[in-house]
């Protein structure tokens, strides 16, 4: 089978799946429960997310490890079992994929602020903890690593050179853009531009933009990465929408079918490949699918 970044650089669009929290606490995950240890707990659910996505036509899956890194595990007293946890979240998804495609295994930001930011979290221990996890993760069987829902380049750093020197697998990395008067910035004030050529630069192989704003801006944060970093791919994994509190619940607004007539524009923006964040779930990548695959065959 050929490579992620073979099949991009064929010109190929590929489709990634949707939100793994959204489905989770749909089946039951409670408020401030680490969703983690859902791996061990729970593995026929992940398994079940796993083959839903893949059903709905998902060329790359996730893994249920966002959160499983050992520092930020720790704050819920799960630290030692950082290697299971991440271990066997990306063996559960790699077993539902087989050689269908492709397992991007998900690593979030420790939710600590660096020296220098607005912390004490020192670069060295970032990149340790980074480290663990991603070496578990290919143990697991992951094929990619996907760093996501960053905000600074100083820690997207740390997890992206965590992932390149300590595994083979190729490495993605995703920033999540705040709206506003002066465009598009993170919490440390990166640009989408600044982003695509600082992430690519620290050896990312393929760049974009998940969570925090629905398809419309997406497609806006694409083009800006698109001129700053004119071969680089690019991924993009949009909320269906912001969220609502509807009876004490947050609810998402774009429809399946809202998201997928707004694919055309995000491939023409820039973007290889496209899937969903909070909010989405099967029915939405199966009609962002249909709708990408429609455009394939037109050209």
């Amino acid at each position: 089978m050929k490579s992620i970044l073979e099949r991009i650089a064929e010109g190929e669009t590929l489709i990634s799946d949707g939100a793994m929290g959204t489905y989770l606490h749909a089946r039951g995950l409670a408020a401030g429960e680490c969703p983690e240890s859902w791996c061990v707990s729970h593995p026929d659910v992940l398994s079940e997310i796993a083959e839903s996505y893949i059903a709905a036509g998902s060329d790359i899956i996730g893994t249920n490890s966002f959160g499983g890194s050992s520092l930020r595990l720790k704050a819920g007293g799960f630290a030692d079992k950082a290697q299971e946890f991440n271990r066997k979240a990306a063996a559960l998804a790699k077993r539902a994929m087989g050689n269908k495609g492709y397992v991007a295994a998900s690593v979030g930001p420790i939710s600590l602020f660096m020296k220098g930011e607005g912390g004490n979290a020192s670069e060295e221990e970032m990149y340790e903890s980074f480290k663990e996890q991603v070496m578990a993760l290919a143990e697991g069987g992951a094929d990619a690593i996907c760093i996501e829902t960053m905000f600074s380049i100083r820690e997207a750093t740390q997890a992206i050179q965590a992932a390149k020197e300590n595994t083979k697998l190729p490495v993605f990395c995703t920033f999540t853009f705040d709206p506003g008067p002066r465009g598009f910035f993170t919490l440390t004030g990166l640009t989408p531009a600044g982003a695509a050529v600082e992430a690519f630069a620290a050896g990312a192989d393929i760049v974009g933009t998940n969570c925090g704003n629905g398809i419309a801006n997406m497609i806006e944060i694409t083009k800006e990465m698109r001129a700053a970093a004119p071969g680089v791919p690019i991924l993009v994994h949009a909320n269906a929408g912001m969220p609502k509190v509807v009876d004490g619940e947050a609810v998402f607004g774009e429809t399946p079918e809202y998201m997928a007539s707004q694919v055309g524009a995000l491939i023409q923006a820039g973007a290889n490949i496209i899937g969903g964040c909070c909010g989405t779930l099967p029915a939405h990548i199966t009609a962002m699918a249909k709708a990408a695959r429609l455009i394939a065959a037109k050209l």
